[in-house]
């Protein structure tokens, strides 16, 4: 592994719903070796979400900060320090609760980029690609689909490396020096 101050500022891992991208990201954390801070967007709505949550904890393992942010995340990454890693995981589900809260997108959005921007320490970001299968049948999924794709284009400009998992497998697709 890169020596800290060679290491990727901002890092993308891009996937689809259950490609191992987490825990691809979460591996890349632990190579890092430094003390590790989980930036948590989930909401626990269902019983399924639940056991989603409890089982990446589990995976994880103790030797994290956690911290749930489900809306306003900047704060919370300048907060960081500067030895530690970030994980975001995920501004997918950001996404969805900054719409179902009903919050402006675009303001929201450039300030998360601001805000990896500015980190204090390296991020990883995880985030689903949702725009490879078929177009939506309803205005809000489209809207959705619309939001992410150009949050992840714009995180994906921003990012020194953005890595795509597939069936657990990590494809590097940008890797800057």
């Amino acid at each position: 592994m890169a020596a800290k101050n060679t290491m990727p500022a901002l890092r993308l891992v891009l996937g689809g719903a259950n490609s191992g991208k987490s825990h691809h990201a979460e591996q890349l954390i632990a190579a890092a070796n430094r003390p590790r801070r989980y930036i948590a967007t989930a909401q626990a709505w269902d019983d399924e979400m639940r056991a989603k949550i409890a089982q990446h904890r589990r995976q994880r393992g103790p030797d994290w900060t956690t911290v749930e942010a489900p809306l306003d995340l900047t704060e919370v990454l300048a907060a960081a320090q500067p030895e530690e890693i970030v994980l975001l995981d995920c501004v997918t589900l950001w996404l969805s609760n900054l719409m179902m809260a009903e919050r402006d997108i675009h303001s929201a959005c450039a300030a998360l980029c601001t805000g990896l921007v500015h980190a204090p320490c390296p991020v990883i970001v995880v985030s689903n690609e949702v725009g490879q299968g078929i177009t939506p049948d309803n205005a809000m999924a489209r809207a959705f689909v619309k939001h992410q794709g150009h949050l992840n284009q714009a995180i994906g400009k921003l990012a020194q490396e953005v890595i795509f998992v597939t069936a657990g497998i990590a494809q590097t697709l940008k890797s800057l020096p």
